[in-house]
């Protein structure tokens, strides 16, 4: 029993099984454009008929391949395309998320400015009080010595005439 899969091909059975599948499609009922198409035109093989018909098969051919790298390249276009927009719109998304992340800065740091002007503002009326107070305690402990060393003239001057009077007493 031979293998069902061989692994080396040689010419003859490639071209064997080429000319097989050929007579098989040619053996069905084909129409006479489908003949030309799958024997090539009628006519002799030599000649300048033939000449004119390998030209332009060799034109066809060159087209072909021109149309089959033209292809390739609108297909690898293409990707480039898809790429770059994803690449657009991945950017078009950070772009956002970097707004809505500044904003949100923004107004953190608004806040903190806000704090610290009300820290820096409760500092300057505490300070303000301590230095009210501290003058107001001054002045009432100048105003209380200026009253006590009053009332020390007072007795010094109650003293004094006491004295006066004790002296024309005396």
């Amino acid at each position: 029993m031979p293998p069902k899969f061989k692994r080396h091909l040689n010419d003859d059975d490639v071209t064997g099984s080429v000319k097989s599948e050929r007579r098989n499609l040619l053996e069905e009922d084909s129409d006479e454009e489908e003949d030309f198409f799958l024997r090539g035109p009628a006519g002799p093989r030599f000649g300048p008929r033939n000449d004119k018909i390998r030209h332009v098969q060799n034109q066809v051919d060159e087209v072909i391949d021109v149309m089959q790298e033209n292809i390739t390249k609108v297909i690898e276009r293409g990707e480039r395309l898809d790429d770059l927009q994803d690449k657009s719109e991945s950017l078009s998304d950070n772009a956002t998320a970097f707004s809505n992340r500044s904003k949100q800065l923004r107004r953190q740091m608004w806040w903190r400015g806000c704090k610290m002007k009300a820290l820096v503002a409760l500092v300057a009326v505490i300070l303000l009080l301590v230095i009210i107070r501290s003058d107001v305690d001054f002045i009432l402990v100048t105003v209380r010595a200026e009253s006590g060393s009053r009332d020390c003239l007072s007795n010094v001057a109650s003293v004094g005439t006491s004295s006066k009077e004790t002296s024309l007493l005396n």
